[in-house]
């Protein structure tokens, strides 16, 4: 079987960090077409920069890395440097990279590749604010047609929120951009931190990634150890929650999840809840089912999944 054609949306944060490891050791599944960048996590001079640092350290200056957009559509660019530090992947060193940032920007990479593809070809994974993914799709219309799906992290419904009382980060950063996708009448998958909450980091699972003994596996550890403190601190938890690496282990090994198809909309009006996904769960409206909702997820599996794509560098 062929790869699958993804373009790879992210902020990178150490969780998209994880995200890019588990993607580009994992050709035979994926042909990622090329990586696009935002400000999210932490403003876009260091996402493109961090998402080439990831590159470099996983084998592939080859990866083509886009800058996208800089700040939300309508709300000022809030950011992360609380969780992930001032660099966004605090727990390594951090250089400028040998590889070239392409010239092009991200929205246009975007759609250039979907123009080129065939019916439902690609899909498109943003594991931040979604931005980049709306802007495309506000210019160029026509590329709904060639998205197969898009799998994202983002949302919450039972968890509430991590960022306001009831809406997660990445949504919260730009919740018209959000709006737009969800409306944008493609097939979503959405790993909401419903699911992401359940896949934490722990002592031993950190130790796994560490006797790895590899480059690669030491500074996945390395910003993993420093990523789990603001989490273990917030909640009390074992450890840090791998977000966005969520959607890669989806699209590998989709039966490690379990999602409901249902109706999500984004609330882009109220000062109190803006950003808040409205999931009807329980089909009470006759909204249209726009989106499979992850539920669970098989943890160890999940872990499994990852060391050994980490073990493969």
């Amino acid at each position: 079987m062929a790869a699958l054609p993804i373009i790879m949306d992210c902020d990178p944060g150490q969780d998209d960090a994880l995200a890019l490891l588990l993607a580009l050791a994992s050709p035979d599944e994926l042909d990622v077409r090329g990586i696009t960048t935002l400000s999210g996590n932490v403003p876009l001079s260091l996402t493109q920069r961090n998402a080439r640092i990831i590159c470099e350290l996983a084998g592939r200056p080859d990866m083509k890395v886009f800058a996208g957009c800089d700040r939300p559509m309508v709300n000022d660019l809030i950011t992360a440097e609380v969780v992930h530090g001032g660099t966004g992947i605090n727990g390594i060193d951090v250089y400028e990279p040998a590889m070239p940032l392409q010239e092009q920007h991200g929205v246009d990479f975007i759609i250039e590749t979907c123009m080129a593809a065939g019916a439902h070809e690609i899909t498109l994974v943003p594991t931040g604010p979604l931005t980049n993914i709306a802007m495309a799709l506000v210019k160029e219309p026509r590329i709904v047609e060639k998205i197969d799906r898009i799998v994202l992290m983002g949302g919450a419904m039972r968890e509430g929120g991590n960022f306001s009382a009831s809406a997660e980060f990445n949504i919260l950063v730009d919740p018209h951009a959000a709006h737009v996708v969800f409306k944008c009448g493609r097939p979503i998958v959405a790993m909401s931190l419903d699911v992401t909450h359940q896949v934490l980091t722990n002592a031993e699972r950190l130790a796994r990634i560490k006797a790895l003994g590899t480059p690669v596996a030491t500074a996945a550890h390395d910003m993993l150890a420093f990523f789990e403190r603001f989490d273990v601190a917030k909640y009390g938890s074992v450890g840090a929650p791998l977000h966005d690496p969520c959607t890669i282990a989806y699209l590998l090994k989709p039966d490690l999840f379990e999602t409901k198809l249902c109706n999500v909309e984004v609330d882009i009006h109220s000062p109190l809840t803006q950003g808040h996904t409205a999931v009807d769960f329980w089909h009470i409206t006759d909204r249209p089912k726009n989106c499979h909702w992850a539920t669970h997820v098989d943890v160890e599996g999940f872990y499994d999944l990852l060391i050994e794509r980490l073990g493969r560098y």
